[in-house]
């Protein structure tokens, strides 16, 4: 019986969390679309996994077996994809890079030229990626290395570079009245309704809510933009659907006449780094690369607001 390995990963994020919610969250899907898979998957094995009640789901005994074997079949089968990708790059002299925005920013090209200069015989391939994926790739193996938004979710399961950070400002229709100020203290903003990702990118979506900067205060979701595709996200805020917070370059980025980015003070800041998996640690390419990134980076932080 040959059964798919995306099924198995929601059946373990289930068996860990023991709640729909959470495991949802963490895998980045909606709560009914992750219920339809793990009955698929009880249908396809033949056995109940889960009992159910409104305490969250239990392993049965059936599941407990399984989930006793997921965790190494997956690894396994992550490693050898991983290593089949990154074997056929490596073949081509192709390293990808994976990457949110605008990436490094102004930095991108003067990493891009070193690495050039420092291994002539390859090639960089960058991927832009959905803000719906912020390991850029790197979670499914997409990418052998990325320049990602901090914090991401599995952060830690990756080797993470910080080469910079950047000030969170706001981006807002240009007839809104606060855009004619200078400067916007957060907590003007919070009973603005704003623009957000959905609900399944978990923590991601409410870094970018600042919902741990606003001393309670409830946020106000105006729209949600379920693409991750820039364009959406500006027409949802040229539209009047809410604001957002953005990176400081996201108005060089993503300018247009009907959305105005303004600086935002007592907020953190966001930080920009390159990421790469554990088992590329020996990689000397990809090494090369982070040395690039490193070598590379602004000379410093620019002063808070």
């Amino acid at each position: 019986m040959d059964v798919d390995t995306r099924l198995l990963r929601y059946f373990a994020a289930v068996a860990i969390e023991g709640n729909l919610t959470r495991a949802a969250e963490g895998l980045f899907v909606s709560q009914p679309a992750l219920t339809k898979q793990i009955r698929q998957l009880e249908s396809q094995l033949g056995v109940r996994l889960f009992t159910r009640s409104r305490a969250g789901m239990t392993v049965t005994a059936a599941g407990q077996a399984l989930a006793e074997r997921v965790p190494a079949l997956l690894a396994g089968w992550d490693q050898a994809l991983r290593e089949a990708r990154t074997a056929a790059s490596q073949a081509g002299h192709v390293l990808r890079v994976g990457f949110l925005a605008g990436a490094a920013n102004e930095a991108t090209q003067q990493i891009i030229a070193a690495f050039a200069r420092r291994r002539p015989d390859w090639r960089v391939e960058m991927r832009a990626a959905s803000w719906l994926d912020p390991t850029a790739g790197l979670a499914s193996g997409d990418t052998d290395v990325a320049l990602l938004r901090l914090p991401f979710p599995a952060q830690d399961s990756l080797r993470v570079e910080v080469l910079f950070s950047e000030p969170r400002w706001v981006a807002l229709p240009a007839t809104h009245p606060l855009a004619a100020r200078d400067r916007i203290p957060f907590r003007d903003l919070w009973d603005e309704p704003f623009v957000a990702a959905p609900t399944e990118t978990g923590w991601w979506r409410d870094w970018w809510l600042a919902t741990d900067e606003r001393e309670g205060h409830p946020v106000k979701i105006g729209a949600v933009t379920d693409t991750g595709k820039p364009d959406d996200w500006l027409a949802a805020i040229a539209n009047g659907g809410g604001i957002a917070l953005a990176p400081e370059s996201a108005g060089g980025y993503y300018s247009r006449p009907d959305v105005t980015y303004r600086p935002v003070t007592e907020v953190s800041p966001s930080q920009v780094g390159v990421a790469w998996s554990p088992a590329s640690d020996a990689n000397p390419v990809i090494q090369d690369f982070v040395r690039c990134c490193v070598d590379n980076k602004p000379p410093h932080d620019p002063e808070p607001i």
